[in-house]
C-alpha cells in the first residue's frame, strides 16, 4: 500500500474497512468525521494488521507514525508483533486471544516500544477485528487515545 495522500485517498478503502468495522462492533464511531483524510490526520493512533501468521502491519495514521518513530513504508512493512518487546509480546497475544472470543476489546492496556527503544505505554486501547462486507474478517485494528512514556 502507498503513503495515504491525496494522490489515493488517503487509501479510501483500507480508512472505511477500518472505520465501519470499528462501528459494526461497538456500536459507536471511531471519528466524528468518516472520512480517510480525517482518519490519516487523527490526533491519536490507529493501526492495523493483515492475517497472516505472523500479521504485517497494513495501515499507521501519522499519529502511530510518529509515536512508533516510522514512517510509512518501515512501519507497514513491519511484522504487529515487534510493537512491543519480547517480554510483552506473550500479553499482546493473550489480549488478542480475548479479543478474538469477546468479538472486540476496548479497555487494554500494555507496553509498546518505538524504533528508537523509547518504550511507552498504551491504555484504554480498543482492539477490534476488520470485517469485510461480507464478514469474512480481513484483519485486526487497534486505536488509543491515552498513553505515556515509561
Amino acid at each position: 500500500m502507498q503513503v495515504p495522500g491525496p494522490q489515493n485517498s488517503y487509501q479510501a478503502q483500507h480508512a472505511e474497512l477500518l472505520l465501519s468495522s470499528f462501528a459494526k462492533v461497538t456500536g459507536r464511531k471511531l471519528l466524528e468525521s468518516a472520512d480517510a483524510e480525517a482518519l490519516y490526520h487523527a490526533p491519536f493512533p490507529v493501526l492495523s494488521h493483515n492475517t497472516a501468521a505472523d500479521p504485517v502491519l497494513t495501515y499507521g495514521n501519522l499519529a502511530a507514525q510518529v509515536l512508533w518513530g516510522m514512517g510509512w513504508e518501515q512501519l507497514t512493512s513491519m511484522p504487529s508483533r515487534l510493537t512491543a518487546e519480547p517480554a510483552h509480546r506473550e500479553q499482546r497475544d493473550a489480549m488478542f486471544a480475548e479479543m478474538r472470543a469477546k468479538g472486540f476489546i476496548e479497555d487494554y492496556a500494555g507496553v509498546r516500544i518505538s524504533a528508537s527503544g523509547r518504550r511507552f505505554e498504551i491504555r484504554g486501547a480498543v482492539i477490534w477485528p476488520l470485517l469485510g462486507p461480507d464478514g469474512v474478517k480481513l484483519g485486526e485494528a487497534a486505536s488509543f487515545r491515552d498513553y505515556r512514556f515509561i
